[in-house]
């Protein structure tokens, strides 16, 4: 896609959503003067903010407007104001699953890339930390988080002492088609990067994780032998991440698997507020940072906007083929990084109380770096 007009769609969603939102808008705006590009944008619910206002999750406008955008940005979902186990009621994550199934996008990528300015801020030693450059690669629209699932009462034997009680159950489930669609999009990137995949199941207890395997491996043997493939178990990566994790380029997981150990990656940058990623399909792209909607810190102006401001890169480069503006804006957030700059989440003992910046602040920093330079 090359133009000089492009549509997003922004889901600024719940708790810090608005404010990390607003400073994409802003970075946005540097990009396009300095690249003479026009970004539009249009504003939908979803999540919790959609619940208050219609009583759904994903409201039919916020379809209609994603469909129609050239990509989507999603700030974030959720909060305590809308918990509940009542399966009755909606919940806000029923519009972030509703949205990926209804674009078709079943392809989750998350980099984790160490910022060496923030080698203090992990809560690993820097020697551990040598070299971690990784691509998580989840499978975005099937496992259990969209298997069949249900809560019986009455049933016999479930309560303590064999007497009547209530079952739950989640069925993870996956077709051929969709493990092969994802194992390509690992492959395809890992060709791209000159790595290596390691391919994550339970194969040693999982049937769904046993053909997870064999489709992996035929499609390897088929299209891509000249790419390194490794399994490798689930709880053993999620071991692994911690003791060794530079041995990773690219991570190809199931849903739920993908979901954990891209959390507990972003934990290497120091901060989850350090982390993007991209949801990609047939339709049309969502970006959005890895982390939640943070309401204990909403409104008071602290939010870490970086991993926003990187999902904006990652849309320029998927959805725009904008690679000299993903590049500037890279460079601009190392910049402001490397100078000592921090929210308080990335902050550690070495930073000076001058440093530490909030939300609007930090987003103006990296504005004002995108500013300095005339294409």
């Amino acid at each position: 896609m090359s133009h000089t007009n492009y549509h997003i769609c922004l889901l600024p969603g719940d708790g810090i959503g608005p404010e990390i939102t607003a400073e994409a808008v802003k970075v946005l705006g540097a990009l396009g003067d300095r690249f003479g590009v026009a970004f539009t944008f249009e504003e939908a619910l979803l999540g919790g903010a959609a619940i208050d206002a219609t009583g759904s999750p994903l409201p039919e406008a916020t379809l209609t407007a994603a469909h129609a955008a050239d990509a989507v940005l999603l700030a974030a979902i959720g909060g305590p104001k809308w918990d509940t186990t009542d399966p009755a009621k909606p919940r806000p994550e029923q519009g972030l699953l509703g949205i990926r199934k209804a674009l078709g996008l079943y392809a989750n990528l998350r980099p984790v890339k160490l910022f060496r300015a923030l080698e203090g801020a992990s809560s690993l030693k820097p020697e551990y930390l040598e070299g971690v450059d990784m691509l998580i690669v989840r499978e975005l629209t099937g496992g259990l988080y969209f298997g069949a699932r249900a809560r019986e009462t009455g049933v016999a034997g479930a309560a303590t002492g064999g007497g009547e009680g209530m079952r739950a159950y989640d069925t993870m489930e996956y077709r051929e088609f969709e493990i092969e669609r994802i194992a390509r999009t690992a492959f395809e990137a890992a060709r791209k990067r000159g790595g290596k995949v390691h391919s994550v199941d339970k194969a040693n207890v999982l049937e769904s994780s046993r053909l997870w395997r064999e489709v992996v491996h035929r499609l390897h043997a088929a299209e891509f032998a000249d790419v390194e493939l490794l399994d490798q178990l689930v709880d053993n990566t999620a071991m692994q991440l911690i003791r060794w994790p530079a041995q990773f380029d690219v991570v190809v997981t199931e849903n739920m698997f993908g979901d954990i150990l891209s959390d507990e990656a972003s934990m290497l940058t120091g901060s989850l507020g350090m982390l993007a990623s991209a949801s990609l399909g047939d339709g049309t792209a969502l970006y959005e940072p890895s982390h939640g909607s943070a309401p204990d810190i909403a409104g008071q102006g602290v939010a870490n906007p970086l991993a926003m401001l990187l999902s904006v890169e990652m849309m320029l480069r998927y959805s725009f083929d904008m690679q000299d503006a993903a590049d500037a804006l890279a460079s601009a957030i190392e910049d402001v990084l490397v100078e000592g700059w921090r929210t308080r989440d990335i902050a550690d003992a070495d930073t000076l109380p001058q440093k530490m910046v909030g939300t609007v602040a930090m987003g103006d920093l990296v504005t004002e770096r995108l500013g300095a330079v005339k294409q």
